[in-house]
């Protein structure tokens, strides 16, 4: 066994998939056991926060693949959480001599104006993202070699909850109007999960490119309006009306349910254009986007399927 995958959300999902279809024994550990059937993946229940656990887990891996989620979109709960279990993952993989791959989000990267590169300063110091910074921060001071794969908002087969997952994709086929966060018609950069795996996975495999920060490769930005009316051709029928939600009423809920509040907290990606640079991780990667028009079509033949 060489090959470890943490996770099974949609790119632990998505990633697990594509090494096997390449061939490669992949163990996919989660809490349930859960995850993709497929003749070569494994999969074990595992606790990735326990050492014990990991250093069993771990035997005989290279690469492991840390897709693993908190228990909640709190800060609170990432605080709590994920240090600790990131901290076990580095040191059950260098025990063994493996890399360890993340998917990375956008939120170090705080409050932004133009498009975001590899160099951008990543010193976010409020909530959910200080929380990805200390993270970071962690991974750069471990002897254990490490890769960062940030992506934007999410997209694609296997995308449940995230704004262009279930909620944007049903409306879209149920041709009810979609309310969405901040502004409808600022340009929003979207990555395509699988374009995020194929990253991850050739990164691991490229020794000159371990100990670095990449951004997956991400297709032009579009509007969240634009985007739903990519989906609406994909799916051969009219884009519905598309409203942006008040970032008032947002604050106004927040102020007495948490899970709005978290929400809200990063309604600055979606109230101005937030455009994600990836032209210099490509070319070191070697790989491109996946372009919209296709990546929209694979989604809404993903989600009929999951209907039908």
């Amino acid at each position: 066994m060489s090959t470890i995958v943490i996770g099974a959300g949609p790119v632990g999902t998505t990633i697990a998939l594509q090494l096997a279809g390449a061939g490669r024994p992949v163990r996919l550990l989660t809490r349930s056991g859960s995850g993709p059937a497929h003749p070569r993946i494994e999969r074990m229940r595992a606790d990735a926060s326990d050492p014990a656990a990991l250093a069993e887990a771990f035997a005989g891996a290279t690469v492991v693949f840390d897709c693993m989620h908190a228990s909640a979109y709190r800060s609170d709960v990432w605080a709590a959480e994920l240090p600790r279990a990131e901290r076990a993952v580095l040191e059950a993989a260098g025990g063994v001599g493996a890399v360890v791959v993340f998917p990375e989000s956008l939120y170090a990267y705080g409050h932004v104006t133009g498009p975001i590169t590899e160099e951008s300063p990543r010193t976010a110091g409020f909530g959910k993202p200080a929380v990805r910074v200390e993270l970071l921060a962690a991974r750069a001071a471990s002897p254990t070699p490490t890769i960062s794969v940030a992506a934007s908002d999410f997209y694609g087969p296997a995308v449940r909850t995230a704004h262009a997952g279930e909620r944007m994709v049903a409306a879209v086929l149920a041709g009810r109007t979609l309310h969405v966060l901040g502004d409808p018609d600022a340009a929003h950069s979207w990555t395509y999960v699988p374009d995020l795996a194929a990253a991850m996975i050739r990164a691991a495999d490229d020794r000159s490119l371990w100990d670095s920060f990449l951004h997956a490769p991400t297709a032009p930005a579009v509007s969240q309006r634009e985007l739903v009316a990519r989906y609406a051709a994909a799916a051969g029928v009219a884009a519905p009306k598309v409203a942006g939600l008040p970032s008032w009423a947002l604050r106004a809920v927040g102020a007495v349910h948490r899970d709005t509040r978290e929400m809200a907290e990063m309604l600055y990606q979606f109230r101005a254009p937030f455009v994600l640079d990836s032209s210099a991780s490509e070319a070191r990667l070697g790989l491109a986007p996946t372009p919209l028009a296709d990546g929209a079509r694979a989604t809404v033949e993903w989600w009929r399927e999951q209907v039908s």
